[in-house]
């Protein structure tokens, strides 16, 4: 057990391989309730779309239907990235949030400042009655609907990116189809005092439980940043890799617009493969021919068995490029790539992670 974000969280159950490996076979489970949920309610003066329009970087009114979730970034004044979070249109005028556990207090106190100037009628409510469970692998919805009854009828139409409620039996449950790990399966939102008994039918259903040492070198490999070592408040989704969630259509005005468009990127977010022995790991130096950059995360990943990374470099570092990567004072050959690295169980494009091993 380690301290996560103030609470208590399991780095393995026994082995960080084999739970690793269990997620991209068969199906594993997470518990992040560490993850905190945030309702954000409209009443008839004040809407809860438009402020969310305003203060994320991603539109919301992409959510056409009660259910529908979007992947977006909460931004300061200056175009630093807050935070990263899952929003969730729950019909009518009633959003919900899914923030990091490192952040949510600073999160709900800006979210409110914003709100108490644009719309003060809001209800902004942390939702600290409800835990969450991710289970994702291949076997992951299957085993799902075995431990949580009636929940095949309500999600085997599920498209990812979406949501759907089951009422029975563990209290009102929302069944979301998105995850962290690059593999299909749900995330699961139902009352904490049902959590134990959840968790211990998907163990009868054949589930593992997974630590946050399988959920870091799986998110990796999928190509999904890990808030405060790929970006924090000093750096733009731009060069975050996280241009995608930056919505510029149209006149939305929304908080860091202006910054982000008075500042082009002059950095970006690659892939790296080491093509020598040894392992990539966090701020180690990255030597390029347009200048250093920096490892933000690495491992070594069970599924290439090979050593992969994140790395911020010079905006005009190419996919397929070589770097050398200062490893402990010895210059380690890698290849830049585009993430993701593994999806759904099988190494992206293997032509260019060159076997190490």
């Amino acid at each position: 057990m380690v301290d996560f974000g103030g609470f208590d969280m399991p780095l393995h159950y026994g082995s960080q391989i084999d739970e690793h490996h269990a997620v991209r076979n068969d199906a594993g489970m997470f518990d992040v309730s560490h993850m905190r949920t945030v309702d954000v309610t409209g009443d008839s003066r004040d809407s809860a779309r438009a402020f969310l329009r305003y203060a994320l970087a991603n539109d919301v009114d992409k959510l056409k239907a009660p259910g529908k979730a979007l992947y977006a970034c909460l931004l300061r004044e200056d175009g630093g990235v807050l935070d990263d979070l899952i929003v969730y249109w729950l019909g009518d005028d009633h959003f919900r949030i899914v923030v990091n556990a490192a952040t949510a207090d600073k999160d709900i106190e800006w979210l409110r400042a914003l709100a108490s100037k644009r719309a003060p009628a809001l209800t902004i409510g942390p939702r600290d009655d409800l835990a969450m469970i991710a289970v994702q692998g291949p076997n992951a919805r299957a085993k799902v609907w075995r431990a949580l009854a009636g929940s095949e009828a309500a999600t085997a139409d599920l498209k990812p990116f979406n949501a759907a409620s089951v009422a029975r039996p563990f209290g009102d449950v929302l069944i979301a189809r998105t995850g962290y790990t690059g593999e299909d399966g749900f995330e699961i939102m139902l009352p904490a005092a049902h959590a134990p008994a959840l968790w211990q039918a998907l163990r009868a259903a054949g589930v593992a439980p997974c630590g946050l040492g399988a959920r870091d070198t799986l998110r990796l490999e999928a190509g999904m940043n890990l808030y405060g070592q790929d970006m924090d408040e000093t750096v733009s989704p731009l060069e975050s890799g996280l241009a995608w969630t930056v919505d510029t259509k149209g006149d939305r005005d929304f908080v860091g617009r202006e910054a982000l468009a008075a500042k082009p990127a002059a950095r970006k977010l690659v892939g790296l493969v080491l093509t020598d022995q040894g392992v990539l790991r966090a701020h180690q130096t990255v030597h390029t021919d347009h200048g250093d950059g920096e490892i933000t995360s690495g491992t070594f990943s069970p599924t290439m068995k090979q050593s992969i990374a994140f790395a911020r470099v010079p905006a005009a570092v190419e996919d397929g490029e070589r770097v050398r990567v200062d490893v402990r004072g010895r210059m380690l050959e890698a290849r830049v790539v585009k993430p993701p690295f593994v999806r759904n169980g099988r190494v992206l494009a293997p032509s260019q992670f060159p076997t190490t091993c």
